[in-house]
């Protein structure tokens, strides 16, 4: 298919084109990188345009995966390499600018999208041509047992997500599909180390993006001892740095900065157990 082409679902209703977008650098596991691509080019309606970035140098293990992958789906999938590793946000903001298509569907290199779920989610992009920003639930699942740890939910109306972002990200960042323009438009993501998937979600809507999320599973997402890294300083700083540019804009209160960073630094001196409870039991409840 051509980029920009629709196909068609049924005899009344079409989907738009669609381009899968995916970062990965050195340290990704290989295994789950495989099965990451796999998840994506083998979806019930499958991108006609997939941007690979590999973020700086790849181990050689994960750069015969890309290739391997190239060679399979040479028609669609294109490799995007950068000279040295960037920052999350500045690999995307690369990759979406090398998008062929308007709708982008963001996929993490470790993570397991559900079948369906680009269907899914073109559907709705079908049916509600003003929509600009989608996602939807994550199941969590332990990335050493593959147990399933959580489903984590989001609000998903837009006036709750308009709400919900004056404190915390309203979307799961695993499962989020944009509008390209729009997201030119507000600025793409910053080269922030972490938490840049927040801050890029607030000033879409900023900037008028309508969103909505979807109460299905849609991602399954690895968990390795993220609950842990989050009490890393590199993020916690991020975590207050970003919350801290939101309350600048005017989209949050000082309420709304002060309460969520008091609650971030607590769990930072708090012991790593408590942590691990309060994310797993807490939060994702």
């Amino acid at each position: 298919m051509k980029a920009g082409c629709t196909e068609i679902i049924s005899s009344n209703e079409r989907l738009p084109s669609y381009s899968a977008l995916m970062c990965v650098y050195e340290k990704e596991i290989p295994a789950d990188f495989n099965d990451s691509l796999e998840s994506m080019l083998m979806q019930t309606y499958p991108p006609d345009d997939f941007v690979l970035v590999c973020d700086g140098k790849l181990t050689n293990e994960l750069n015969i995966i890309a290739k391997s992958f190239q060679s399979e789906y040479k028609s669609i999938f294109r490799i995007v390499r950068t000279e040295e590793n960037m920052s999350l946000g500045a690999a995307l903001n690369v990759g979406i600018a090398a998008c062929h298509n308007e709708y982008i569907i963001k996929m993490d290199s470790d993570d397991i999208s559900e079948p369906e779920r680009c269907e899914i989610q073109m559907r709705v992009f079908a049916l509600d041509p003003e929509l600009d920003i989608l996602g939807g639930w994550v199941e969590e699942f332990d990335s050493e047992t593959g147990k399933t740890i959580a489903l984590k939910k989001c609000p998903l109306h837009h006036n709750e997500i308009m709400k919900y972002a004056k404190r915390r990200n309203p979307f799961n960042r695993q499962t989020v599909a944009f509008r390209k323009s729009k997201a030119f438009e507000a600025g793409g993501y910053s080269d922030i180390a972490h938490c840049s998937d927040y801050e890029f979600a607030v000033r879409m809507l900023q900037k008028g993006a309508r969103a909505q999320n979807l109460p299905k599973m849609l991602v399954r997402y690895r968990v390795k001892g993220s609950y842990r890294r989050k009490k890393h300083w590199s993020n916690t700083k991020s975590f207050i740095t970003v919350r801290h540019r939101i309350y600048r804009s005017g989209f949050s209160s000082i309420f709304d900065f002060l309460i969520p960073v008091a609650a971030q630094l607590l769990l930072f001196i708090l012991p790593t157990r408590f942590t691990d409870w309060f994310y797993r039991k807490i939060l994702r409840k």
